[in-house]
């Protein structure tokens, strides 16, 4: 006797075939994903250690490499979308977004501007809040070379970062992490304000007469 079910059975065999086809080019799709991701993080964190090293040119050839990587993981990912939004890739965006910062702030003067970066919202927002760190440590350089000037300079850029930040009240799921990153900036902000106010002090407690 004819099962009943036969109907039934060619139909999900059929789309089994078609899941099992989409799945194995997704799976390498993602394979490929990891392998740029983790170079896109490698390259970022190289950029972020020759910027406070002075290592202009190597900095700027790594990002060259960086941008190329960027623009490759958005051709890969164009027909995966489920892929482009996963944690795994907005956290190598992110700090991709934290060391072009970086650079471009430190090495030019100048920021890049969210289309230019070429990221989706919350790893530019993301990067950001990591790039108040990234500056505070900055500043700590500076102070060793006693460069107040340039330090508070730089102590106003973060806390206008943060307060930008600050203001998009969105929920954890439009922009995940972000309101974290913003508590954490605020704790940032508040020891580098100190910590400039005491070398500060220190330099009018060894110079009193040209403190006056």
């Amino acid at each position: 006797m004819e099962s009943p079910w036969l109907e039934v059975i060619e139909v999900i065999k059929r789309d089994f075939e078609t899941v099992d086809s989409t799945l194995r080019e997704k799976d390498g799709v993602r394979e490929e994903v990891i392998e740029i991701t983790r170079d896109l993080t490698r390259l970022s964190s190289s950029i972020v250690h020759l910027v406070h090293h002075g290592g202009w040119e190597g900095a700027r050839l790594n990002l060259a490499k960086a941008v190329m990587l960027v623009e490759k993981l958005d051709s890969i990912l164009e027909k995966h979308p489920d892929l482009k939004y996963s944690g795994l890739v907005y956290n190598s965006l992110a700090e991709y977004v934290e060391a072009f910062f970086f650079f471009k702030l430190i090495a030019e003067r100048k920021a890049p501007s969210l289309s230019e970066l070429k990221v989706p919202i919350a790893p530019y927002l993301q990067g950001l809040g990591d790039l108040i760190g990234e500056i505070r440590r900055h500043v700590v350089k500076l102070l060793d070379d006693l460069k107040i000037e340039e330090a508070e300079r730089e102590l106003e850029l973060m806390e206008f970062i943060y307060r930008s930040l600050k203001t998009l009240e969105y929920p954890d799921a439009l922009i995940p992490g972000v309101r974290h990153k913003v508590d954490v900036a605020a704790r940032l902000i508040e020891d580098t304000r100190v910590l400039i106010l005491s070398t500060k002090n220190s330099l009018r407690c060894l110079n009193p007469v040209e403190s006056k």
